[in-house]
């Protein structure tokens, strides 16, 4: 007869083993101090119910891949099935005959045979490269990547653009040239705005629920408009420029250097967009005229973020051209656009061994074989709608007719290139050089126990949900403040990116052995350091 609690010891066990590879990951439930109601200090299992997708199970895949933002374990589970129209398998049947005529010999190379492939050696060392003592302050680490010299030549852009402009449309009696003082009580300002949310910036002058007494009397409402209507980083294009984001790109290569020079990420790192939708507040505020009034966002943004600690190593804009109809919604569905947002992503990541992960949308053979060759491996989850499946062998890509038990899943090889057709209440695909195929590995839910799987999909679970989890936490502090002026949102994210990197240095630091902020108080620091107020600790 077995012991009593044989099995849960079992469980416990194959759990240990399964976190232990990952013990290099910092990210916890804590990240920012506080813990949510979905914190779980186990990545291996989903926090989240079965996928609220109506799609049969035969799109698993498809509806794995439309979460770029994965959840929990990293995927979402697709619904059971349901019984095939006869009408949809006529089309299903057509447009699989069609993929094998335009991409005949999509099978030459790959093979059911599997061999060992090395995990790639990774010796570098990573974390934050300078040491900051241990008396340091919010605006100390702020100022890794917004020092005094990019705020002062805020101060003189500013100041540039307010007299042409007055030069051309009248004087402003109002208006006297701004000072350092004043731009860093400008963005303290802002900056209040994600931790104390509202709907806008000048309630902090108002009477109503959202002012802000305290921070109030460093300026006045007046003075901070007249500072808000003329704020630049780039007063004027030059004749050479021709780039679009000219208004903002001396700021973001400015912020790239000083994320380059602080901090070293780990092997493992992700490419993905982070959360920059509108904030619930402001949408639940705002009457129905000014949300009409509001423009649709015309970039997006992509960011290459190490996995082990949530820092953000590198961010990349790509703005929308033109007005057409189609506009970003159908640039986010080009693999083209998407290896292009890759390539630049990891230009500086060549011979190092790194491993990247990707979302469908990024995942390529193509992409992945090109990365190969300059030392950059990779782990991507695949879509057969959002992803280039160029390549890929189509009896991988199609579902089996006969019914898969959890946990099953099979692989071809090509090169040093798997790809994995996995089965968790639906089928998940990968694409990976990063991880042995031979190599086995777990996922752990609290329901289900444990599931077996790959390597390679035990380790993007266990990435992404790392990221899920700070994304979660981040997207709470983004600048509330919303202009209409695609520079202006683009210049606050990246604002908002920077204190939340800020942050993870000071964690990482001997300043927080001293004073243990919380990310709100974090930020609460920052505003008044920002402001010039007198030093007051917050509640611990």
């Amino acid at each position: 007869m077995s012991e009593p609690g044989g099995g849960r010891r079992k469980a416990l066990s194959l759990l240990e083993a399964a976190r232990s590879r990952y013990e290099s990951l910092q990210i916890s439930d804590d990240v920012f101090g506080e813990s949510g109601e979905d914190s779980s200090g186990n990545p291996f299992y989903s926090t989240s119910p079965d996928s609220r997708s109506s799609a049969p199970a035969s799109a698993g895949g498809s509806s794995a891949g439309e979460q770029e933002r994965t959840q929990g374990d990293g995927m979402e589970e697709p619904a059971a099935a349901q019984p095939p129209v006869p009408g949809e398998q006529q089309a299903a049947a057509a447009e699989e005959a069609e993929r094998s005529r335009c991409c005949p010999g999509q099978e030459e190379g790959w093979a059911e045979a599997l061999r060992e492939v090395p995990t790639p050696s990774f010796t570098d060392t990573s974390g934050p490269t300078r040491k900051m003592p241990p008396t340091s302050s919010a605006i100390d680490f702020f100022q890794l990547f917004v020092p005094d010299n990019v705020i002062n030549n805020m101060v003189t852009q500013t100041n540039m653009y307010a007299k042409k402009y007055q030069e051309r449309f009248g004087i402003d009696d109002a208006w006297v040239d701004v000072t350092l003082a004043e731009i860093k009580s400008f963005l303290g300002y802002m900056i209040s705005t994600s931790i104390h949310h509202c709907e806008s910036v000048l309630s902090i002058w108002s009477s109503g629920f959202y002012s802000n007494k305290s921070i109030a009397l460093i300026m006045t409402q007046l003075r901070f408009e007249k500072i808000l209507k003329y704020f630049h980083i780039v007063a004027f294009r030059s004749s050479q420029t021709t780039h679009s984001l000219y208004k903002i790109q001396p700021f973001l290569d400015s912020l790239q250097n000083g994320f380059d020079a602080s901090f070293q990420p780990s092997q493992t790192q992700v490419l993905h967009e982070p959360l920059i939708d509108e904030d619930p507040v402001f949408i639940a505020t705002c009457t129905e005229r000014e949300l009409r009034k509001r423009k649709k966002r015309k970039f997006s943004l992509w960011v290459r973020q190490c996995s082990s600690t949530g820092f953000i190593c590198q961010i990349y804009v790509h703005l929308k051209e033109g007005s057409g109809m189609d506009g970003l919604d159908a640039l986010r569905n080009k693999p083209q656009l998407h290896s292009m947002v890759a390539k630049s992503l990891c230009q500086n990541l060549a011979g190092k061994n790194y491993i990247i992960f990707t979302g469908p949308s990024i995942t390529s053979l193509n992409l992945f074989e090109e990365f190969e060759k300059q030392e950059i491996y990779c782990c991507g989850l695949l879509s057969s709608r959002k992803s280039d499946c160029t390549g890929l062998p189509l009896s991988m890509l199609n579902n089996p007719d006969v019914p898969q038990s959890r946990g099953q899943y099979g692989i071809k090889m090509k090169g040093n290139m798997s790809l994995i057709c996995w089965y968790n209440k639906g089928h998940f695909r990968f694409l990976t050089n990063a991880y042995s195929p031979v190599q086995q590995g777990v996922i752990i839910k609290r329901k289900s126990g444990e599931i077996p799987c790959p390597l390679a999909v035990e380790a993007f679970a266990a990435h992404l949900s790392y990221i899920c989890k700070y994304d979660d936490k981040y997207s709470k502090y983004f600048i509330s403040h919303k202009p209409n002026k695609t520079w202006q949102q683009v210049f606050w994210f990246s604002i908002s990116i920077a204190i939340n990197n800020a942050y993870i240095l000071y964690k990482m630091s001997d300043a927080y052995h001293m004073k243990r902020y919380s990310r709100a108080q974090f930020g609460e620091r920052l505003v008044r350091e920002l402001l010039g107020l007198e030093d007051i600790s917050p509640t611990l």
